[in-house]
């Protein structure tokens, strides 16, 4: 029993020794992290909630593999102290061997794949931060949700890459051969390739989508030809709603063309039909006083970005001489102000006694062939005086 205990007292000595640097290392690696994210909240308030969310999950992380590396030299020193040998040729010089040659490079390795994932978010915070956007909340908002997903899914990307390169380089350090890994990794990433080439296609179809802007949530759109709303902007699809509130979902992949009917700012245009005996630069004259009147109603005055625009004389149409005009508004105003114009215009023309013709078609007859009821009613017309002449002279 003595013996026993002699044995043990080594043991605990380096049980406690190591307990102590474990219990240093978890304090000093919490610590560190709680300063980084102080500092990041600091930067960006915004993202107070995901910042701790994200020190929360890696404080975890770190104190779970700090728990498990305990227990398992815990284990082997109370072991070694019993004299049961476990792994016999692993020995203190042994271990001391190759925590100064592998382990050493483990840990650099590990370190600056760290640092390399780190840096990188720290860039991607800043260069969001710098290209964050002015204007009006809803459209702010929404470019700088559209700002924050392409962020996270470049440092995703940058991570898994480098922890990837990071874990092999390890799986090496630690005698492992990584030769069938990368033989399998590249069988497996053909075959995923062939059968997900539309997914792929789509994916990278909508992270350029998202990064040039082209579209955003809440404007009205046409793709492949078919218009609505757009309701939601994915890395997969887009998703648009119909006036009639069909829900249309394109794949990125799929969208061949794409017309924004509301980016930055909208037009209404009109082509006004007047009858063709209107003096049209009088017509014109009341056209832009209808604009400035109601440019002028504060009800629309700011929906409107600029004077009404009457480009002039657009066509000679059947039975009207068209002249077109167009009004700059707010994106997405330009049905509503327009609506509102046409009504203006309606009783602006009535009031002024400018005809708006409808179709409509004039028929001559030739005097070679006048038709039947025509030629009845002039031979009875004809007969008639002769009737009366004859009843004269009985008389």
């Amino acid at each position: 029993m003595m013996q026993i205990l002699r044995n043990l007292i080594p043991s605990l000595f380096y049980l406690g020794a190591l307990v102590l640097v474990l219990l240093v290392a978890l304090r000093v690696s919490t610590r560190g992290l709680r300063r980084v994210a102080d500092r990041l909240i600091a930067e960006d308030a915004t993202r107070r909630e995901e910042i701790e969310r994200w020190l929360k999950q890696l404080t975890g992380f770190i104190r779970l593999g700090i728990e498990l590396v305990a227990v398992i030299l815990v284990a082997f020193i109370l072991l070694r102290g019993f004299g049961i040998k476990v792994l016999p040729g692993l020995t203190g010089a042994a271990v001391l061997t190759w925590l100064a040659s592998s382990g050493l490079r483990i840990a650099f390795i590990l370190a600056i794949a760290y640092a390399l994932v780190r840096l990188f978010r720290i860039v991607l915070l800043r260069l969001e931060q710098r290209v964050r956007p002015t204007g009006p909340v809803p459209v702010a908002s929404e470019q700088e949700k559209r700002a924050r997903t392409l962020t996270r899914l470049l440092g995703a990307v940058f991570a898994t890459v480098v922890w990837s390169i990071a874990a092999l380089m390890v799986l090496r350090e630690l005698g492992v051969n990584i030769t069938p890994i990368l033989t399998g990794a590249g069988i497996i990433g053909l075959a995923v390739g062939f059968g997900a080439q539309h997914l792929v296609r789509d994916v990278i179809s909508g992270f350029f989508l998202i990064l040039e802007d082209q579209v955003r949530v809440g404007d009205v759109a046409i793709i492949n030809g078919t218009g609505g709303l757009v309701e939601a902007i994915r890395l997969r699809t887009i998703v648009l709603r119909g006036l009639d509130g069909t829900v249309h979902v394109f794949p990125n992949g799929s969208i061949n063309t794409l017309a924004n009917m509301t980016k930055d700012f909208s037009y209404y245009v009109i082509d006004l039909g007047v009858a063709y005996k209107e003096d049209v630069d009088h017509v014109m004259d009341v056209l832009r006083q209808v604009g400035a009147e109601l440019r002028a109603d504060p009800k629309y005055a700011a929906l409107i970005l600029d004077d009404l625009e009457i480009l002039g004389v657009d066509a000679f149409a059947d039975s009207a001489v068209v002249i077109k005009l167009r009004i700059k508004t707010l994106p997405l105003k330009q049905w509503e102000v327009g609506r509102e114009l046409r009504r203006r215009v309606k009783n602006t023309f009535d009031a002024c006694g400018i005809e708006i013709p409808y179709p409509h078609l004039t028929v001559y007859t030739g005097e070679a062939s006048k038709p039947f009821p025509i030629q009845v009613a002039e031979a009875f017309a004809s007969k008639q005086p002769v009737a009366q002449k004859a009843s004269r002279a009985k008389s």
